[in-house]
């Protein structure tokens, strides 16, 4: 199997088995992480994995090759079609950062009630309050307020997801968010590694920035956030 396929699961069984929680055939990060969770396979056997790991109105977001087919005992909360999007040829990668670039932070533990108040407002996917721990994440400040960030979020053997990547909406029209992840995606392949990315298929303008920088879709995948019902 590719490692980008079934790509959560396979983060959870490989480099970031240390964040996993099991339960039969099915893993998820912590909740404190990330949302994301994922089966072995789709199978009903998976899906009652699933809930064993959840619980009772418990939540958690897929990954799936397929649209969510209503099935009993779950309930859809939220869902959207996903491209996954890979960067395999490093040359592509427009000019480098200059002098007059904004300074870029280190952002960890202290940065994280930041983080979560920027996400929450920019809604750039499941972030939790140790997300941060996933890998790197990078910030811009002004006036000592966190208004820009990326970083890394999933990790399989020879791959790095660019995650997270949001501006508030106040500081928009600055290249804050190229300049961010043309830093994330330096620092992944310094370690040898290529970098891929997951984006709402109707997110039309950022799909364009990352097409300039590179990325071209692997693959469309759909997203699903389910809950699992009281019966």
């Amino acid at each position: 199997m590719h490692p980008l396929e079934n790509v959560i699961w396979n983060a959870l069984t490989t480099r970031q088995d240390e964040f996993s929680e099991s339960f039969g055939q099915a893993r998820r990060f912590m909740p404190e992480v990330t949302a994301l969770g994922a089966f072995r396979e789709p199978t009903p056997e998976g899906y009652e994995s699933l809930a064993g790991l959840v619980g009772t109105r418990g939540t958690v977001a897929l990954f799936l090759d397929e649209p969510y087919q209503p099935r009993a005992g779950w309930e859809v909360i939220a869902g959207a079609p996903l491209l996954q999007m890979v960067c395999e040829d490093g040359s592509a990668q427009p000019g480098s950062l200059v002098h007059s670039d904004p300074e870029l932070v280190v952002l960890g533990d202290a940065d994280s009630p930041e983080m979560i108040e920027l996400t929450t407002l920019t809604k750039p996917g499941p972030f939790g309050k140790r997300t941060h721990e996933l890998g790197t994440y990078l910030g811009i400040r002004r006036e000592r307020k966190l208004v820009a960030m990326a970083g890394e979020r999933m990790k399989v053997p020879g791959w790095t997801e660019v995650s997270a990547v949001c501006t508030h909406p106040q500081h928009t029209g600055h290249g804050y968010a190229r300049i961010l992840m043309m830093e994330v995606m330096r620092r992944i392949r310094s370690r040898g590694e290529t970098p891929l990315l997951h984006v709402r298929e109707d997110n039309v303008r950022a799909i364009e920035l990352y097409r300039r920088l590179g990325f071209n879709s692997r693959k469309r995948l759909h997203f699903a956030v389910l809950r699992k019902d009281v019966s």
